[in-house]
């Protein structure tokens, strides 16, 4: 059940990802547009489009911890012996999560420090731009949890689009 809900959370961040992907050529083409065609830049397509990189890429990430799409060292492990391999993997999880959560807490503090900034062109507060390395960093957590009782029950973590 908790595998199926981290599929399931991890699908709808890819969703969310690809919907920012797609607002994000938007604002860009709104600036090429405005700036080329109009000779009126839109001021706030370029900070919207910058603001929609750090959740595009935040979430894409914690979902690549999940799907095991980030760069590993299963070329070495395999040359080691089961138990050392498992060992190995237990610590690169808890490792992983340790650095979720570091970033959870970190970017926690930055954004409540900023919260009272405003983005000028926007009009939104500055906290929004540490928002998404605060929900990657808990959605690592999250993942590597996962793979940490995948590991203890011999399974392995089925890709969220499978």
């Amino acid at each position: 059940m908790f595998t199926r809900f981290c599929a399931i959370l991890a699908k709808t961040c890819m969703f969310i990802a690809v919907g920012g992907l797609v607002a994000i050529i938007v604002a860009v083409i709104t600036q090429v547009i405005g700036r080329y065609v109009f000779n009126d830049t839109p001021t706030w397509a370029e900070a919207l489009a910058l603001v929609l990189v750090l959740y595009v890429t935040m979430l894409g990430a914690a979902v690549g911890v999940r799907d095991a799409g980030h760069i590993g060292m299963e070329s070495l492990l395999v040359l080691v012996p089961e138990k050392v391999r498992l060992k190995i993997e237990y610590l690169i999880h808890v490792l992983v999560a340790g650095f979720g959560g570091a970033m959870a807490w970190n970017t926690g503090y930055l954004a409540t420090a900023v919260m009272d900034q405003k983005i000028p062109t926007l009009g939104i507060s500055e906290g929004f731009t540490y928002l998404p390395l605060m929900i990657a960093g808990c959605l690592i957590m999250l993942f590597s949890v996962e793979h940490i009782i995948a590991l203890f029950r011999g399974v392995d973590v089925e890709p969220s689009w499978h």
